[in-house]
């Protein structure tokens, strides 16, 4: 069994000692990546078993630290919705702990053939998925990141290095601590797994610099803010969106029942999650007929409508949209609502403000589904189904590390096969080359 100490909060530490600190979590993971990636499946998923009932253990240290970082968000005048992606309760803890089972289910995505191919001169080449190497994944006040990133970085044979959110961080603690108990339990190295211990913002600085060529890849998990300045400043790749500004479209061919449950549980089940709805758009020929009953819909549901003239004459309650508005990603029961004249317009509308992460159409015509499919350039498209779909468990990944609206190596949520690279294996029978 791996010996190990629970990682504690620690600030206020000098320059040069974050540095060192930093510098050695980067080593440390460096060498426990090796020994996860040469780990067979069978140990790698059972450490992550093992992780999932350590979590279900330290749920009373889980929740007293959340409660602690709750009371915290809550005096510094947070909103409903930043509390509500912070917060943890056993149910939420539950699901936490399934997630990282769900993980450990999935097939093992390291050493497996992509591809093979024989060349005329008889050598044989595969394609073989292999590890990044170590991931470090910056978030803000999702605790349960820490979950889903651990376990789906030593899944794919990686190492993680993770830094939460100040606001986060008690949380992401004490969730980090059970996940590394679990995993030493099971006999695989717990710095496979590190939380940064401060709330030092110098530490993303370092960590963007590369830990001294520890870091492979960096994945931002946060407000445009923190992704805009993660893509400026990075010495190493990284996955990243800056926010979720999704549309749902509806289309003059739109069944009107199916329009409001689509809008109504794409914009208001999680107000708070990169996939919930920040626009929509209604074809001007069914505006009569859809546009009143589905604004109407969501202002006695709580969701405060910003409207263009059209939308402002079909219900008093409408207030204007800005310029601003239709580029905004609310995280809130907020939604931009305007009415457009056809599939083009639409389009256009999603291309010019849209954030390339998740938008969906609502149409029975299935020519225009398939332009609107085929000419929106975002991660993931939709039809006839809510953009809260957007989201790597209902893909079937187990979870996801993030949404990548990127068009380099991994793009939508990004999974356990996402989390690998590949190398090629040249098979021989002694040829040389002439």
């Amino acid at each position: 069994m791996n010996q190990m100490a629970p990682i504690r909060p620690s600030d206020g530490e000098s320059a040069d000692d974050l540095a060192a600190m930093l510098a050695d979590m980067g080593q440390r993971a460096r060498k426990a990546q090796r020994a996860v990636m040469l780990a067979n499946p069978a140990q790698r998923s059972a450490a992550l078993v093992s992780a999932a009932s350590a979590i279900r253990h330290a749920a009373d240290a889980i929740l007293e630290a959340n409660g602690r970082d709750l009371e915290d968000a809550r005096a510094n005048g947070q909103n409903a919705a930043y509390i509500d992606r912070l917060m943890l309760d056993r149910t939420r803890i539950e699901g936490v702990a399934r997630a990282v089972e769900d993980i450990a289910a999935l097939p093992d995505p390291v050493g497996k053939v992509l591809a093979r191919f024989e060349r005329p001169n008889g050598l044989l080449i595969e394609r073989v998925a292999t590890p990044l190497g170590v991931i470090a994944v910056i978030f803000e006040s999702r605790p349960n990141v820490t979950a889903d990133a651990g376990a789906l970085c030593l899944k794919s044979g990686n190492a993680a290095v993770l830094r939460a959110g100040s606001d986060s961080l008690r949380t992401s603690l004490a969730l980090a601590n059970a996940i590394r108990a679990g995993i030493a339990a099971a006999g695989l190295p717990a710095d496979a797994i590190q939380l940064v211990p401060v709330r030092d913002r110098d530490a993303v600085g370092h960590i963007l610099a590369g830990l001294g060529g520890t870091i492979d890849v960096v994945v931002p998990r946060g407000g445009r803010s923190l992704v805009e300045r993660v893509q400026a400043d990075a010495r190493v790749p990284v996955f990243a969106h800056l926010d979720g500004n999704c549309h749902v479209y509806v289309h003059a061919s739109a069944d009107l029942a199916m329009a409001k449950a689509v809008v109504l549980n794409a914009k208001l089940r999680r107000t708070g999650v990169c996939g919930s709805a920040e626009t929509l758009l209604v074809d001007r020929q069914i505006a009569a007929s859809h546009l009143k009953p589905i604004i109407g819909m969501l202002l006695d549901a709580g969701c405060a409508v910003r409207g263009d003239e059209a939308v402002l004459a079909a219900d008093a309650r409408v207030t204007p949209a800005s310029e601003a508005d239709w580029a905004t990603e609310y995280l809130d029961a907020i939604i931009a609502v305007r009415v457009v004249d056809g599939p083009d317009e639409a389009i256009a509308h999603v291309e010019r403000y849209g954030s390339h992460h998740t938008d969906a159409i609502i149409t029975d015509d299935e020519a225009v589904a398939a332009r609107f499919l085929a000419e929106v350039d975002s991660a993931i498209v939709i039809h006839n189904a809510s953009t809260q779909f957007a989201d790597g468990g209902e893909f079937g990944f187990g979870a996801e590390i993030g949404i990548a609206t990127g068009r380099m190596h991994a793009r939508g949520p990004v999974g356990v096969e996402q989390l690998c690279s590949f190398k090629y294996r040249v098979l021989g029978s002694g040829q040389i080359r002439p």
